[in-house]
C-alpha cells in the first residue's frame, strides 16, 4: 500500500502537474494503441505490395535472362547488379542456407509469391554468409538464387517505428505543457492574489479576458477585493473618528476630576478608570492605522528586548525571569517590535496574575534558531481552554470566563499578530504544562517589511 501511495502521489500535487501528467497519460497510451493499431491494419497490404514487388522483379529477370543473348548475358548481370541492386547466384545444393528472420509479414509474403512463382520457390536470409532477403526462381532445368538488398522488402522497423512514437510523445508532451499551463495560470493569478491578500495586502486586478467562466470568476474576484477594501477604509475611518472624537471629553473628564474636590481614593479610582478609557482608545487607533509599509532596518533585538524586560521589572506587580542571547538581529521596525513585547508582556500582566497572588511571572526569553530569531513570553497564570487558542488572535475577543481580571478592548493580541505578519513572522499562542498561557513569535533574521 505505502508503494502505490507512493507512485499516485502525483495526484495530490498542484494542478499543474496533474493535468500534466493525465494529458502526457492519454497522449502516451494513444500514441501506443494508434503504432500497435496501425501496424496491424497495414501488416497484410505493406506484404502483398512486397510480394508484388518481388514477383515483379523475378518475373522480369527471368525474362531478360531468357531472352537475352548468350553473349550479352555477363553484361546484363553487371547492369542488374550496379544499377538496380539485383544478384543473380546459380542454385547449388550445397549451399548453406538460413531462413528469413521471422515476422508478421514473412508468412503472407511467401504465401503470394508461392502462389504466382510455385510451391518450390525458396527464401532464405543468408545463403553462404551472405546477408540479403534471397528468392529462387528457374529457368527451363535450371535453379537461380536472385538476391535483393533487405531494405527494399523490409518494411518500418521497430527501431523506426520507437523513433517516430517518440518524436511524436515529445511533441506532444511539448503541447501538454502549453495546454496545462493555459488551464493553471488563471487559477495560479488567483491564488497568489489571495495569498496576498491574506497577508492584508492588495494584490493587482485581475485580468477579466479568457474564457468566459475565467473572466467571471476574475470579475467576481475583483469585485470582492473592491468591496475588502472599501469596507476596511470605511472601518478604519470609523474606528479612527470615534476615538478621535472621545479623546476630547475624556481629556475634560480628567481635568475635571483634578479639580473636584474628591477624596484620594475617589480621584485614584476615577484617574484609573479615565487612564483604562484612554488605553483602550489607544489600541483602536492602533488598530486603525492602515498597515503600509514603514521604515525598516537592523534591529539589535537583543537590546531590545533586555529594555523591555528592565522596563517589566520594575513594575510593582511583576516578578520577570529572562534568557535573552547575545547577538540576536532581525531585519524590520524597531518601533513596532518594541510595542510587540510591551504589548505582550502588558497582557501577560494583566491575564497572568498567579493564582491566589496579585502577582504575575512572566518568563521572557529570545534567542537565534536557524534563520529565524525566537521571542518566547510566557505567564503562570490559568491559561485558557485549548480549544478558545485560536479565538485569541480574534479583533475584540475578550476571554472573561477563563482569564481573571480582563479588561481592555481586545484588540492586544490582533495588533500583535498583525505587527508579526508584517515582517513575515509568525505567532503561535500554547498553554503551560504548568499552567499560563506562552506566546512565540518567530522572525526572520533578514528580510523587508510587508
Amino acid at each position: 500500500m505505502p508503494l502505490i501511495g507512493n507512485r499516485l502521489g502525483w495526484l495530490n500535487s498542484g494542478l499543474f502537474w496533474r493535468t500534466f501528467f493525465l494529458l502526457a497519460f492519454l497522449i502516451a497510451v494513444s500514441i501506443m494503441a494508434w503504432v500497435a493499431s496501425f501496424r496491424i491494419v497495414e501488416r497484410t497490404p505493406r506484404a502483398q505490395q512486397m510480394a508484388a514487388q518481388v514477383i515483379s522483379i523475378v518475373t522480369i529477370t527471368r525474362a531478360a535472362l531468357t531472352h537475352s543473348a548468350p553473349d550479352l548475358r555477363r553484361e546484363l548481370l553487371f547492369d542488374l547488379a550496379s544499377n538496380e541492386g539485383i544478384r543473380i547466384y546459380p542454385l547449388e545444393k550445397t549451399d548453406a542456407v538460413e531462413p528469413p528472420p521471422d515476422s508478421g509479414l514473412m508468412p503472407v509474403l511467401e504465401s503470394t509469391v508461392k502462389g504466382r512463382l510455385g510451391q518450390d520457390t525458396k527464401f532464405a536470409g543468408r545463403v553462404n554468409d551472405v546477408g540479403g532477403f534471397w528468392v529462387s526462381f528457374k529457368i527451363d532445368d535450371d535453379e537461380y538464387w536472385l538476391r535483393l538488398d533487405r531494405e527494399r522488402i523490409e518494411g518500418v522497423s521497430s527501431v523506426q517505428w520507437l523513433g517516430l512514437a517518440t518524436t511524436t510523445l515529445i511533441l506532444s508532451l511539448f503541447g501538454a505543457v502549453f495546454i496545462s499551463r493555459l488551464i493553471n495560470q488563471p487559477l495560479a493569478r488567483i491564488t497568489t492574489a489571495t495569498r496576498c491578500i491574506a497577508k492584508g495586502q492588495t494584490p493587482e486586478p485581475l485580468p477579466e479576458k479568457g474564457p468566459a467562466e475565467i473572466r467571471e470568476a476574475n470579475r467576481s474576484f475583483n469585485q470582492m477585493v473592491a468591496d475588502l477594501a472599501r469596507v476596511e477604509s470605511d472601518r478604519a475611518v470609523i474606528l479612527a473618528g470615534i476615538s478621535h472624537d472621545l479623546r476630547t471629553p475624556l481629556a475634560r473628564m480628567q481635568l475635571e476630576v483634578e479639580l473636584a474636590g474628591l477624596g484620594d481614593d475617589a480621584r485614584k479610582g476615577m484617574q484609573s478608570d479615565l487612564s483604562q478609557m484612554d488605553e483602550i482608545i489607544g489600541q483602536f487607533l492602533e488598530f486603525a492605522k492602515p498597515s503600509d509599509k514603514v521604515s525598516a532596518a537592523s534591529v539589535d533585538l537583543t537590546s531590545l528586548m533586555s529594555e523591555c524586560a528592565h522596563e517589566a521589572a520594575r513594575l510593582p506587580d511583576v516578578r520577570v525571569t529572562s534568557s535573552i542571547a547575545d547577538n540576536v538581529n532581525v531585519f524590520g521596525n524597531a518601533t513596532d517590535l518594541r510595542r510587540v513585547v510591551n504589548n505582550l508582556i502588558e497582557n501577560a500582566r494583566r491575564y497572568g496574575k498567579t493564582a491566589g497572588t496579585s502577582e504575575t511571572a512572566i518568563d521572557i526569553a529570545c534567542k537565534n534558531q536557524g534563520n529565524f530569531a525566537i521571542i518566547e513570553i510566557a505567564d503562570s497564570g490559568s491559561g485558557v481552554p485549548d480549544s478558545e487558542i485560536e479565538r485569541l488572535l480574534r479583533p475584540f475577543t475578550r476571554l472573561d470566563t477563563a482569564r481573571s481580571q480582563a479588561n481592555g478592548a481586545g484588540l492586544g493580541l490582533a495588533i500583535v499578530e498583525r505587527i508579526v505578519k508584517r515582517h513575515h513572522g509568525s505567532l503561535k499562542l500554547s498553554n503551560n504544562p504548568t499552567g499560563g498561557l506562552r506566546i512565540r513569535i518567530a522572525l526572520p533574521v533578514t528580510g523587508t517589511l510587508g
